[in-house]
């Protein structure tokens, strides 16, 4: 027999399933208490995420008809989104005073379940914590440079950048999923999402794709430089959108894609439909945080210090400072650092006059786990006696004994 709870009950039941930081007794601590009545009271967003999570937090605080009137709001609009009906069929339930536990009217499998509840909490914690700040894996944009994306892996979320002066402005966020089995992508079929800086390619022609890839489709350049170093292996790592019967899915339920709703896909299309948009994967988006790996603003500094000073040194033909700021660990193409140092005190033993200019200076912080390093990107300049040339370089710069040195180097 299906144990019947009170009003009082069922409120904090749902709090606990849902695994959100406070519960029915807990809700009017200040902290929370003012961000949930700003969001509640606020002016509206009439967005269908921000009608859904208002319906959760109206639930804790016992406003079931409100609650009930906001989800088939969402309903209505979104016939398809099959959290909302969960959320409905979990207050009719407790409208007549028979549930047991979030999901329980549905009569799905426990993993289904589990699924929603993931999906409810990522949705919520976004308006919670109300974090639509700068982010620290973006130090530079170069001036043509319109957009930068960040997705935090560990939130569920998408964040859209608007290039402001070099500089990235919050423009809006999205609910994202990712792999099945997380991130740091190691292998063909391990069904994670990659982590790392990555380009955005032209969209696919969506009439020679299967309905699971939604209404568009943006390939990702993974693996990339680093990633092929550390023989990465996999290709198809896509932003796409949601099959045509389902308004969203699980956070953790792709093949390893970055998977949007169809409407926030194709809302991001003016964004990404030339191509060549910085997507950066990484687990926090803050970047900022204490833990193993994050950078300070002073390395950030010192970074572009030492960017400079290569450039100064190579065009002064010093060879010696100039090599100095290649990381031991240094590799290109088919060269390591002892190969690459030879030819370049081959070329440079002439002395010849030379002239370098370095231009749309782009920068990312590399979200490896286990290594401190940035993506710079720029377009090279180089001048000499008899010889020209104009490329797009990139760099990878990693902290090696307290100094940036250049990991990596290459044409884009």
């Amino acid at each position: 027999m299906r144990k019947l709870v009170t009003r009082k009950g069922l409120l904090l039941t749902l709090a606990i399933t849902l695994a959100m930081p406070w519960n029915a007794t807990a809700i009017h601590k200040a902290d929370q208490s003012t961000r949930l009545e700003a969001f509640i009271h606020g002016t509206p967003h009439v967005g269908i995420e921000w009608l859904l999570v208002r319906s959760l937090v109206e639930i804790t605080q016992g406003k079931l008809d409100e609650a009930l009137n906001d989800v088939d709001s969402v309903i209505s609009r979104v016939p398809n989104f099959k959290l909302a009906y969960l959320v409905r069929g979990d207050l009719l339930q407790a409208k007549a005073h028979q549930i047991s536990g979030f999901g329980v009217a549905s009569n799905a499998p426990s993993a289904e379940i589990e699924d929603f509840q993931q999906e409810a909490h990522a949705r919520l914690e976004r308006y919670i914590a109300h974090d639509a700040r700068v982010p620290g894996d973006i130090w530079q944009l170069y001036p043509s440079q319109r957009y930068a994306i960040v997705v935090d892996t560990a939130k569920s979320r998408l964040y859209l950048y608007r290039n402001e002066n070099g500089k990235p402005a919050y423009v809006a966020d999205y609910y994202v999923t990712v792999g099945k089995n997380g991130t740091e992508k190691q292998q063909e079929g391990d069904k994670k999402t990659p982590l790392g800086v990555y380009f955005t390619g032209k969209q696919l022609d969506k009439e020679k794709l299967p309905d699971l890839y939604g209404s568009a489709a943006y390939p990702l350049s993974y693996p990339n430089e680093w990633d092929e170093r550390q023989g990465k292996t996999g290709h198809g790592i896509w932003l796409h959108g949601s099959p045509s019967d389902t308004y969203s899915r699980p956070p953790r339920s792709s093949d390893g894609c970055v998977v949007l709703t169809n409407t926030d896909i194709l809302s991001l299309a003016p964004v990404l439909q030339n191509g060549a948009t910085p997507v950066v994967i990484a687990r926090d988006e803050n970047g900022e945080s204490n833990e193993e790996g994050s950078i300070t603003s002073e390395q950030r500094e010192a970074l572009l210090n030492e960017l400079e000073a290569w450039r100064l040194h190579w065009q002064q033909q010093d060879t010696d400072r100039y090599l100095q700021h290649y990381s031991r660990d240094f590799f290109t193409q088919n060269m390591d650092l002892a190969k690459w140092s030879a030819e370049k005190r081959r070329i440079q033993q002439r002395k010849v006059n030379v002239s370098i200019n370095l231009s749309d200076v782009s920068v990312f912080r590399n979200p490896d786990p286990h290594r401190k390093m940035v993506v710079v990107n720029f377009n090279q300049d180089y001048r000499a006696d008899s010889f020209s040339h104009e490329m797009r370089k990139r760099q990878y710069w990693e902290l090696e004994d307290g100094h940036w040195k250049i990991l990596y180097e290459g044409a884009v």
